[in-house]
């Protein structure tokens, strides 16, 4: 691709313990990924995909390998500036919504820039805008336990698109929901792929959320494979 390398990973390896022995999950996992490109990790389940993407989005560290972020290399970084660079640089789409129930929808939109420290005003307004790009305009009062599947999904993009991360990160995002919502989801994730050009790395079982993607790349054994 033409466009800059935004993300490289580069010899990761992780493993952990179940009590016995330890199990090798990434056996020198390697990945680049392009500014705006949009790639999708499949395989079988409890291959390490989630593994993977939690390493990539600094919620775990490796056992070795190099992380490099927009030419910076995270794996040297404090505890600190990892959390902070999470919250601003890097947004998070969970199968399980992760949104809290005590808030309404614009208040979780609003959330990472709360804690960033953002004017509320200016993040308030910038929420309401994101809620009415995912079509959630109309329900921006409601809390959580008031939406349906698709909708808490919706606003959990909007959330994790509020600080202008440069890379999004969804695991099996469609993963909880029936197929006529999961296929909305679908196109809302690549139609801000392609509109925002959003950088995205999307762990995902669906096959047609994988052929949307730029490139698709399997998890076999422990390592990465291109894909047709």
């Amino acid at each position: 691709m033409s466009e800059p390398v935004l993300y490289q990973v580069t010899d990761l390896w992780k493993s952990y313990s179940n009590g016995i022995r330890d199990v090798q999950v990434l056996k020198g996992v390697n990945l680049t990924v392009h500014s705006g490109e949009g790639v999708a990790v499949t395989g079988p389940s409890g291959v390490g995909k989630s593994t993977l993407l939690h390493l990539i989005g600094l919620l775990d560290r490796p056992g070795r390998g190099e992380l490099m972020l927009d030419g910076m290399d995270v794996m040297t970084l404090s505890d600190t500036d990892r959390a902070r660079i999470r919250n601003r640089r890097i947004g998070f789409v969970f199968q399980f919504f992760q949104l809290l129930p005590e808030f309404s929808a614009l208040e979780n939109v609003m959330m990472p820039g709360l804690i960033a420290g953002e004017p509320e005003r200016a993040l308030r307004k910038k929420a309401m805008k994101l809620l009415a790009e995912v079509g959630l305009a109309d329900r921006a009062t409601h809390r959580p336990g008031e939406l349906s599947g698709g909708e808490q999904q919706r606003v959990a993009i909007a959330r994790a698109l509020i600080m202008d991360p440069d890379i999004l990160l969804a695991d099996e995002p469609t993963g909880n929901l029936d197929p006529n919502t999961g296929a909305e989801i679908e196109h809302l994730l690549k139609d801000l792929n392609v509109s925002r050009r959003t950088t995205m790395v999307v762990v995902t079982h669906k096959e047609a959320l994988a052929k949307s993607m730029d490139r698709r790349v399997g998890l076999i054994e422990g390592k990465l494979e291109e894909l047709e």
